[in-house]
């Protein structure tokens, strides 16, 4: 797609010819099959995006409905139960799917995540064959629809302290659920206020007087389309975007529910009333738990990529269209794309999509062998729990970046409902949330890195970690970074003394991860010191965390971007010779030297870049921007999204 803009050949570069299939078939991966079978379910049931705006929202709500019931029937939302009970076997196909499915409306994705994810995640996950036999073969075909009933009005993301009881009442063998006041209820509740039977309901298990902590169990909450008796359900009525999902809040006012009700792969209680567990550590077995339903997490980070993607193949094709403005009184009007500016706006955007699709690529891999039994090493979970939050936090904030970005570099015309931008807005904005908060996620990476994966990770709260980072922690951190080593090779591939303004280097993915690798490792040191000290001064724990709370959350950050990196020099480098592997190869020199750029006051304030230098690295983005411009078109269409999804006529003609 060369144009008149093309950059001008320098030091031998020739621009490179993208093979879109090609490109498409190395983007889709192992997974293609399922991708199709997807994208052709989304322009079967394209009208759903008109209908979104037209329907009122209890009839958009059972259009959804019917939706996620027919595309079960395709196989499509199955993937990951078990063949036996009408599944596919394959969870890693199942996150594949889920990240395709967000090229459409994100209330039929959600919707989804809800049924096959979260409540039928749970499941699996946390059951065992008495709980798969009863549910598992109607939950696959839609016909049992449930919710997954854990976050309440007064806890989001501290969930062992929910408020909701399950006490277990011996004589009559069952177990009373009960909702204490307004802040346990549970809230925000996806299938609740319409089409949910059965609820998987987080709550304290008391046995014999004894809390237990937070258990799992299946309550029933209608019996026939009406609600169950002893259960109040209210409808959260309209939210900012997804309104084809019925919210709702549960409370249970002593709901009975039988002995075998308590989903109990991790733990148990007799008939007698005897708590039994194969992990004794209470901590240990909460977090164990909790690490079973990751698959969410790596989905909704899937699914922030790809709306990502939406928005910037409808602004990407609008901007190689629509004129503006003339270069000179005899030349025609220019082409958005072919602005600097414009460039800049979008091109870095599209660089770290497509970094962010490969570090997504890892994790789904990751998700699969831990899941399958094909990843057995036993801080390979913990690993996966890290990278998972990692990115799912920054991919959905990206996600939101992107989205307005692209509306705005698509003017007035990106305003109207039929381009997408609006339903894009309000709909994804809260894939930040939920799944987790994207702050709270950065901070479990960062426990993860503060405590080298000691064998004390799961025991850590808060102030534990720390008291821990007060002894072992600091000196593995210290060891781990061996500063002074890093800084002799980050030394080594920099240019030296006044010539630092040469740009020889800067495309060395060499030079590019070892300046991310500096940053975090410095970073982490020095936050690991900061919690040292303030403890070494006899100062409350909680208030030291406090105080370097932003610190934490930079060296997590700082983290994940280093592993976002890495994905995508290993793919580039494990490609064959030729044009799609060059344009990957530009794209992730855009992504590395655009993520230095956007931190360069932290590299200039800690050496690691002079004025010269940093000025060098802004020269090359836009360098990288204008070689990149001419392959936008093709790098977005290599995204498979079908026309009919991106539904904006008159910005992608």
């Amino acid at each position: 797609m060369a144009t008149d803009k093309t950059p001008a050949a320098v030091s031998g570069y020739v621009q490179p010819e993208v093979d879109v299939p090609a490109l498409t078939e190395v983007l889709d991966g192992d997974h293609a099959a399922i991708r199709d079978l997807v994208r052709t379910n989304l322009v079967t049931h394209a009208s759903v995006l008109e209908e979104a705006d037209e329907l009122g929202v209890d009839a958009f709500r059972e259009r959804v409905r019917e939706l996620v019931v027919e595309m079960a029937a395709t196989g499509q939302t199955g993937m990951g139960f078990p063949v036996e009970y009408g599944g596919g076997g394959d969870i890693g196909a199942s996150i594949a799917a889920f990240e395709t499915l967000a090229f459409g409306d994100l209330s039929v994705l959600v919707k989804v995540g809800v049924q096959f994810g979260l409540f039928g995640g749970a499941i699996l996950h946390l059951g065992t064959a008495r709980h798969h036999d009863a549910y598992l073969p109607d939950l696959v075909t839609g016909k049992l629809m449930g919710c997954f009933a854990m976050t309440e009005t007064g806890h989001g993301s501290n969930v062992q302290a929910l408020g909701t009881r399950a006490t277990y009442d011996a004589d009559a063998r069952e177990f009373v659920i009960t909702t204490d006041g307004d802040q346990a209820r549970k809230d925000y509740i996806g299938n609740a206020a319409r089409h949910g039977d059965l609820a998987v309901v987080f709550a304290q298990l008391e046995v014999a007087g004894r809390s237990e902590g937070v258990h799992a169990f299946v309550v029933p909450i209608r019996t026939g389309g009406a609600v169950a008796p002893s259960v109040h359900i209210e409808d959260d009525g309209r939210k900012m975007g997804l309104n084809g999902v019925d919210n709702g809040r549960i409370r249970f006012d002593g709901v009975r529910v039988p002995r075998e009700a308590l989903l109990n792969r991790f733990a148990d209680v007799t008939p007698e009333g005897v708590y039994e567990s194969p992990i004794e550590n209470p901590d240990r077995r909460f977090f164990t738990m909790l690490g079973t339903l990751v698959q969410g997490r790596v989905s909704v980070g899937g699914a922030g990529v790809n709306a990502a993607k939406v928005a910037l193949a409808i602004a990407v094709k609008y901007a190689a269209r629509r004129r503006q403005f003339e270069a000179s009184p005899e030349a025609p009007e220019q082409l958005l794309l072919d602005y600097g500016l414009h460039q800049r706006r979008l091109l870095p955007l599209l660089a770290r999509t497509y970094a962010l699709h490969f570090a997504q690529d890892v994790v789904r891999t990751h998700l699969h062998e831990v899941f399958s039994g094909i990843e057995d090493d036993p801080y390979a979970r913990r690993r996966l729990e890290s990278r998972a939050a990692g990115t799912k936090a920054l991919a959905t904030w990206h996600a939101t970046r992107v989205v307005q970005e692209c509306r705005e570099a698509c003017g007035g015309a990106g305003y109207l409902a039929v381009n997408r931008f609006a339903a894009l807005k309000s709909d994804s904005d809260i894939f930040t949330t939920f799944e987790g908060d994207n702050h709270v996620l950065l901070q479990l990476v960062a426990k993860g890195l503060l405590t080298h994966y000691a064998s004390e990770f799961e025991d850590l709260d808060q102030l534990g970690m720390v008291r821990h980072v007060t002894g072992l922690a600091v000196e593995t951190v210290i060891e781990k970074t061996s500063a002074h080593k890093l800084l002799e090779r980050v030394r080594d591939l920099l240019p030296g003394d006044d010539a630092w303004d040469q740009e020889a280097g800067l495309l060395d993915s060499a030079y590019q991860l070892a300046m991310l690798r500096h940053r975090e490792e410095h970073m982490l040191a020095g936050v690991a010191r900061r919690l040292k000290r303030g403890i070494d001064q006899k100062r409350d724990p909680g208030a030291v965390f406090s105080q370097v709370q932003d610190h934490v959350i930079a060296v997590a950050h700082a983290h994940v971007e280093r592993l976002v990196l890495e994905a995508f020099v290993d793919r580039v480098r494990a490609l064959p010779e030729g044009g799609n592997r060059v344009a990957l190869g530009l794209l992730c020199d855009l992504f590395a030297l655009s993520t230095i750029e956007a931190d360069r006051a932290w590299f200039m304030e800690h050496g690691r870049l002079t004025v010269q230098r940093s000025k060098a690295i802004s020269r090359e983005v836009n360098d990288l921007c204008r070689k990149v411009r001419p392959l936008a078109v093709d790098l977005v269409d290599a995204w498979g999204v079908p026309p009919e999804m991106l539904r904006a006529p008159d910005l992608v003609g």
